[in-house]
C-alpha cells in the first residue's frame, strides 16, 4: 500500500499514541477491503454500462469486467463509476477513495518499480573486485573502460550509477562475471 507502513513498535516507543494507531488500521483495513471489492465486483455488459462508458468517452465491453480494471482506464474515475456500481458503499472518506483509486490506477507502475527496486539490490550485490582491467573487457565503450578504471566500483551496481556507463556497458560487465565465475570453478 501507498500509505505509510507503521508497526505496534511505533507505538511502544511513542512515535504514536494508541489511539492513532487504531484510526490508522482502520483505514487501512477500508482501504483493502474497497479494493477487494473492486477486484471482486464483475460488471456484465448491458445498455446502461455500454452508453455510460461511451458518454465517458472509453470503449465500451461485449463481456464482464472488473470494475478495478475499469478503474484503470484513465477516463473513468471512481466518483464516475458510481453510476455503473450498485453496491458502493457510501460511507468511505475522500480521502479513502483518493488511495483505492491510486491504489488501482497506478497498480501496474507501482510493480515495476518495485521490480526495478530489486533488479537494483541484485546489482548492488555483485561486487567488483578491485584489479579488474577494464580495458581488457571486451565490448564495453571506450569511455566505459576509461571511467571504470578510473573510479574502480565495488559493485556493479555502482559501475550502472557512473556517467557515461551504460545499460549495454552493465550488460557486458555482468557477461564477463558470469564467464570468469564458471572459469573459476573448472
Amino acid at each position: 500500500m501507498l500509505i505509510l507502513d507503521l508497526q505496534r513498535e511505533d507505538i511502544k516507543y511513542g512515535l504514536i499514541s494508541e489511539e492513532r494507531f487504531k484510526k490508522f488500521e482502520e483505514k487501512r483495513k477500508q482501504i483493502e477491503d474497497e479494493i477487494q471489492r473492486l477486484r471482486d465486483t464483475i460488471i456484465k455488459p448491458s445498455n446502461k454500462v455500454n452508453e455510460f462508458l461511451v458518454k465517458c468517452e472509453t470503449t465500451p465491453i461485449d463481456t464482464g469486467i472488473k470494475l478495478s480494471e475499469l478503474l484503470k482506464r484513465t477516463e473513468l474515475t471512481y466518483k464516475n463509476l458510481s453510476e455503473i456500481d450498485e453496491k458502493r458503499p457510501y460511507n468511505l472518506q475522500k480521502d479513502i477513495i483518493k488511495e483505492v483509486e491510486i491504489e488501482l490506477k497506478y497498480e501496474g507502475y507501482i510493480k515495476m518499480q518495485e521490480q526495478q527496486v530489486i533488479r537494483f539490490k541484485k546489482l548492488e550485490e555483485k561486487s567488483l573486485k578491485e584489479e579488474i582491467d577494464y580495458e581488457k573487457i571486451k565490448g564495453l565503450s571506450l569511455e566505459a573502460r576509461q571511467k571504470l578504471n578510473r573510479h574502480k566500483p565495488t559493485s556493479v551496481g555502482q559501475a550502472s550509477r557512473i556517467s557515461g556507463v551504460s545499460p549495454a556497458d552493465i550488460s557486458v560487465l555482468l557477461i564477463y562475471l558470469e564467464q570468469n565465475k564458471r572459469r573459476e570453478k573448472v
